[in-house]
């Protein structure tokens, strides 16, 4: 049994199964490539549980959407941390759901995950479910591809949740007029488990608001004519 307190914290009496989950990730995890071997010896402090810390933001029963869940990050932790939620990994790689598959089925979590092929952009319409409360992404892309990604997939106050690094404050300043454009609010970063991870995990929170806006049209200048009707060129002589 892993003996850190912050582990204990997260996770309950769900820690057996964490810790399933963990060895998944060394093992089979680094031979397909999901996990560097580098990452091994801190795939609790670096991975799951700065995963696992997002839980606070989620409301009770929530469903949830991991985009780019990649090897279950943070999509995984989060079912294993919060039971009560159901939660959908989209990735969009065959190496990596199946993974994913196998994880699920052998961790006993297929009552409450699935696993869905896609494209973060093409899942709307194939979510078990429908649209989520929740979205999640960690290390995926800049916020405003990921507004532009995810807020689609969450229903009307619904919220994205970035997992970002040291420079989600100004990444979040940023991108706050484009994640406007894609229907999101302002960004919002969240701290989540302060005072008892280090470094605590930082996150960027994005309510759905509404539909994207597109950008209006620019309209063309009018063009002169010349005196017999035809099209003449703006500013040239009449003779």
């Amino acid at each position: 049994m892993v003996d850190n307190p912050a582990a204990r914290a997260l996770f309950g009496d769900r820690l057996g199964l964490a810790e399933r989950y963990a060895e998944l990730l060394v093992t089979a995890g680094v031979v397909r490539g999901l996990i560097g071997p580098r990452e091994a010896p801190r795939i609790w402090d670096r991975h799951l549980l700065n995963c696992a810390a997002v839980a606070e933001l989620i409301q009770p029963g929530a469903r949830l959407v991991d985009v780019g869940s990649g090897a279950g990050l943070p999509g995984l932790a989060l079912a294993i941390a919060r039971p009560d939620l159901s939660v959908v990994l989209v990735e969009p790689l065959a190496r990596r759901t199946a993974f994913l598959v196998e994880a699920v089925e052998e961790l006993g979590l297929a009552g409450s995950v699935a696993v869905l092929r896609a494209r973060a952009e093409e899942a709307t319409g194939q979510l078990p479910g429908g649209l989520a409360d929740v979205v999640t992404a960690r290390a995926v892309a800049p916020l405003d591809r990921l507004a532009g990604w995810c807020l689609p997939l969450a229903k009307v106050g619904g919220r994205l949740l970035a997992i970002k690094g040291a420079s989600a404050a100004v990444e979040a300043a940023e991108h706050a007029a484009a994640v406007r454009r894609l229907g999101g609010g302002a960004p919002v970063v969240r701290v989540c488990g302060a005072g008892l991870l280090e470094p605590a995990t930082t996150v960027v929170e994005v309510v759905r608001e509404g539909a994207a806006t597109r950008p209006a049209k620019r309209r063309r200048p009018a063009r002169r004519s010349t005196s017999d009707g035809a099209p003449g060129r703006l500013g040239a002589r009449r003779r």
